[in-house]
C-alpha cells in the first residue's frame, strides 16, 4: 500500500473519532436520581434499578426500602433522608450556598436547618429557601477575605524576606561572636597569668609592711588599753569620795551626771545599772575598770561637766568642786602637752601610718603594688568581655531555636510587644516571650505565661500560640494563654477573654499569618457556593 493510501486511512480515522465525540457530547448528560439526603458523590451507590447494599456491606435490601422510615442497615445508610436510624446523616444540597451535613435526628424536627428547607419536608412546617441570600452574603465575605489575603500576602512576603535576612544576620553574628570568644578567652588567660605573677611579686614585697602594720596595730591597741585604764583609775579616785577604795551606790547617786531619765535625781536602780550583772552594792578598782567605767564613760563624755557637787554641800565646797571638775574635764578631753622621749618616738611612728594603720610604701614596693593593681584591672576587663560575649551567644542561640514559621515570617515579631485595653486591665503580648496582665489601678504585672510552642491544627500549625507556666493562681493552676493568630494588614490584639479560670485567650492579627488559603486548607474561602 502506498504512502498516500496510509495518509487517507489515517485522516478517515480522525474524522470517525471526531464524529463519535460530537455525538456523545451532544447528548444531554443523564443525572442518576438521588434519594433524599444523599450527596452527589454517593448518588451512584443508590441505583434505582438495583437492590441496595448497605454501605458497610452487611446486607442487601430491595431498593424500595430506602428512605421508607425504617432502619434496615446497621450503619443506617438505607435511611439518608429520614430520622429512622440513630447516628445517620442527612445531606442538604443548599444550591446557591454551600452543602451541609446534618445528623438525621434533626430531620423533620420542626426546625429549619438547611437553607433550602429540604430537612423539613414532612413536618408540616414551611421552610423558605434562603440559600441565594445567604450565599450572596457568603460570597461577599469570601470576596472581602480574598482581598484581605491579597493585601496581606504582599506584606507577608516582605516579612518573609525580613525574617530570613534576620536569621542570616544572626547566624553570621553568632559565628563572629564565637571567633571573638576564642580570642577573648586567650586574652583572659594571658592577663590572668600576668596578674598572678604581679600578685606574687606584690605579696612578697608587702610581707614586710604587713608585719609592720600588725606590730603597729598591736602597739596601738595596747596604748588604747593603757589609756582606758588610766582614765578608769583617775575617775575611780574622783568618785571615791570617802577614800575607802570602793565606789558604792551613794557615791554614784551624788553625781547628777548619771541621771539616766533626767528627772533631777539618780535613783538606786539607775545607780545599780552601772554595776552590770554584779550582784553587789559597791565595786573595787578592778571591777570598776572592767565593768563600771565602760558603762559610765558614755555619760561622762556626753555631759558638759563631769562632776556636780553633792546635794547639801556649802558654797565654798561647791566652788572648789566645780573648779576641780572643770580641770578634770579638761584633762579627759585634751591630751597632755608634755611628752617624754618614748612618747615622741611613738608619735613619729604614728605619723608614718594612716588612720587604718597603713605604712607608706617605698618607691619600689609602690611600683609593684601599682603593677599588680593594673594587672587585676586588666584581668577584670578581659573577664567581663568574655562574659558579655557568652551572654550574646546564648541569646542568639536561643533566638535561632525559635520556630518563626515555615519561612521565618514571624521573626520580626520577636522583641515587640502589643497591648489590649479593657475597662479594668491592660493585656500585653510579647511574641516568643510572654503574656502579661496589668491592672489599670496599679503597675503590678501578672505573668500569664511564657512562650512554649505553636499548637495549631494539622495544615495550619502557625495559627495558635501557647504560653504556659505563668504565675500561679491562688489555690489553682499556673496561668496559661492561647493566642489565635489570623491574617490582617497590621499587628494588633483584637480581643482577650478568660474562658476558664486562669486560662486566657488572645486574638491576634498579623500580616505574617496571611498564607495562601489553598496552602492552609482554608475551606471557608473556597467552598462551593
Amino acid at each position: 500500500m502506498g504512502h498516500s493510501s496510509f495518509q487517507g486511512l489515517f485522516e478517515l480515522q480522525i474524522v470517525l473519532v471526531l464524529v463519535v465525540y460530537l455525538i456523545d457530547v451532544s447528548q444531554p448528560s443523564v443525572e442518576i436520581p438521588r434519594p433524599r439526603g444523599v450527596s452527589l458523590s454517593r448518588a451512584g451507590l443508590y441505583d434505582p434499578e438495583q437492590d441496595f447494599t448497605c454501605l458497610d456491606g452487611s446486607k442487601t435490601i430491595p431498593v424500595n426500602q430506602v428512605n421508607d422510615d425504617y432502619c434496615d442497615c446497621p450503619d443506617g445508610s438505607d435511611e439518608p433522608g429520614t430520622s429512622a436510624c440513630p447516628g445517620g446523616n442527612f445531606y442538604c444540597t443548599n444550591a446557591g450556598y454551600k452543602p451541609q451535613i446534618l445528623l438525621s435526628d434533626r430531620v423533620n424536627d420542626g426546625i429549619c436547618d438547611c437553607c433550602d428547607g429540604s430537612d423539613e419536608y414532612s413536618a408540616g412546617k414551611s421552610c423558605p429557601n434562603t440559600c441565594l441570600e445567604v450565599g450572596k452574603a457568603a460570597r461577599e465575605e469570601a470576596a472581602r477575605r480574598a482581598e484581605l489575603y491579597k493585601a496581606g500576602k504582599q506584606l507577608r512576603a516582605d516579612l518573609v524576606q525580613q525574617g530570613q535576612k534576620m536569621k542570616s544576620e544572626k547566624q553570621k553574628k553568632l559565628s563572629e561572636l564565637q571567633r571573638n570568644q576564642e580570642e577573648a578567652e586567650k586574652v583572659k588567660a594571658e592577663r590572668e597569668e600576668i596578674k598572678e605573677r604581679a600578685e606574687e611579686a606584690e605579696n612578697k614585697a608587702l610581707e614586710y609592711y604587713r608585719t609592720l602594720e600588725e606590730e603597729y596595730k598591736k602597739k596601738r591597741a595596747e596604748q588604747e588599753a593603757e589609756k582606758e585604764k588610766a582614765e578608769a583609775i583617775e575617775n575611780f579616785k574622783k568618785l571615791d569620795s570617802n577614800q575607802d577604795d570602793l565606789i558604792d551606790i551613794a557615791e554614784i547617786q551624788s553625781r547628777q551626771t548619771f541621771d539616766r531619765d533626767r528627772n533631777g535625781e539618780v535613783s538606786e536602780e539607775e545607780a545599780k545599772l552601772f554595776f552590770g550583772d554584779l550582784n553587789r552594792d559597791s565595786v573595787d578598782l578592778d571591777a570598776f575598770t572592767e565593768i563600771t567605767w565602760k558603762l559610765m564613760k558614755p555619760f561622762v563624755v556626753r555631759e558638759a561637766g563631769l562632776y556636780k557637787p553633792p546635794v547639801g554641800e556649802n558654797d565654798s565646797e561647791v566652788g572648789t568642786e566645780d573648779q576641780s571638775e572643770g580641770e578634770d574635764q579638761e584633762q579627759i578631753e585634751e591630751p597632755e602637752e608634755e611628752e617624754d622621749d618614748e612618747d615622741v618616738d611613738d608619735k613619729e611612728v604614728e605619723e608614718e601610718h594612716t588612720d587604718e594603720g597603713h605604712v607608706p610604701y617605698d618607691d619600689d614596693t609602690q611600683k609593684l603594688v601599682d603593677t599588680a593593681t593594673k594587672a587585676r584591672n586588666q584581668y577584670s576587663e578581659a573577664e567581663k568581655d568574655v562574659r558579655e560575649i557568652k551572654d550574646q551567644i546564648r541569646q542568639i542561640e536561643e533566638s535561632l531555636k525559635n520556630d518563626f514559621g515555615s519561612e521565618e515570617e514571624f521573626a520580626s515579631l520577636e522583641g515587640q510587644c502589643f497591648e489590649y485595653h479593657d475597662h479594668e486591665y491592660i493585656y500585653k503580648l510579647c511574641p516568643f516571650d510572654r503574656t502579661v496582665q496589668i491592672p489599670k489601678s496599679s503597675s503590678m504585672e501578672t505573668n500569664l505565661g511564657r512562650w512554649s510552642k505553636w499548637d495549631g491544627p494539622a495544615g495550619n500549625q502557625y495559627s495558635v500560640m501557647v504560653y504556659d507556666n505563668g504565675q500561679n493562681c491562688w489555690n489553682g493552676p499556673n496561668r496559661n494563654t492561647k493566642v489565635k493568630v489570623t491574617c490582617a494588614t497590621e499587628n494588633r490584639i483584637t480581643s482577650v477573654s478568660e474562658p476558664n479560670r486562669c486560662e486566657y485567650a488572645f486574638d491576634f492579627e498579623t500580616p505574617a499569618a496571611c498564607h495562601d488559603p489553598a496552602e492552609q486548607g482554608d475551606r471557608d474561602v473556597h467552598d462551593e457556593l
